[in-house]
């Protein structure tokens, strides 16, 4: 009886352990890869599922792994780590998000660009405004704020005419032209207007 009992406990005892080394930390998001990201005393860095620091917490910002790299800012400036705390790129960039489908859009002085998983711009700087690729295409702005679609080789596939361009999701995406607030299909299609 007493062995049913504690085989019946142990599944609430369990995540009492996990946040007793999660109270440790001011934040602790979920494991992606192996690592959670950690903050604590106002710098992040990452840690394993047992709350051992893998990467120290030296960072003014960092986000959570996405396709096996994590963007981290020391200083002003951004780079990518790899899954293990090794860096992949210099620590060069203004601004940087999340990889999707093996791209990352970063920021330089001269615009936005995007990146493979080694660091090589594969789409260069060019943009005023980039997301990240979602279901192959990212959305980007020129110069004069307006918005389009462009494939992974950095191809326009839907021309700049938007004010506003979200990603795409189950093949569709919000958008607005002036004060229209509309759903598009990947080959610019009008699905709906709100």
């Amino acid at each position: 009886m007493k062995r049913l009992l504690l085989f019946l406990m142990l599944p609430l005892a369990l995540p009492s352990v996990a946040q007793k080394w999660a109270s440790e930390y001011d934040f602790v998001d979920n494991c992606i890869c192996g690592l959670s990201l950690a903050k604590k005393d106002g710098k992040y860095g990452y840690v394993d599922k047992a709350g051992k620091v893998v990467v120290p917490l030296q960072y003014a910002e960092a986000m959570t792994f996405n396709e096996g790299y994590a963007a981290v800012r020391k200083g002003t400036q951004w780079q990518y780590l790899d899954s293990t705390g090794k860096p992949v790129t210099e620590p060069v960039y203004i601004d940087a998000l999340s990889f999707h489908d093996g791209l990352a859009a970063v920021k330089t002085k001269d615009g936005w660009g995007y990146i493979n998983y080694e660091g090589h711009y594969t789409i260069p700087v060019q943009y005023d405004q980039a997301r990240g690729f979602y279901e192959g295409m990212a959305a980007v702005s020129n110069a004069k704020g307006n918005w389009g679609y462009i494939d992974a080789k950095g191809n326009i596939v839907i021309n700049y005419q938007y004010s506003f361009a979200d990603n795409f999701e189950d093949g569709e995406a919000r958008v607005m032209k002036g004060d229209k607030v509309m759903m598009i299909d990947k080959a610019n299609k009008l699905l709906k207007t709100f």
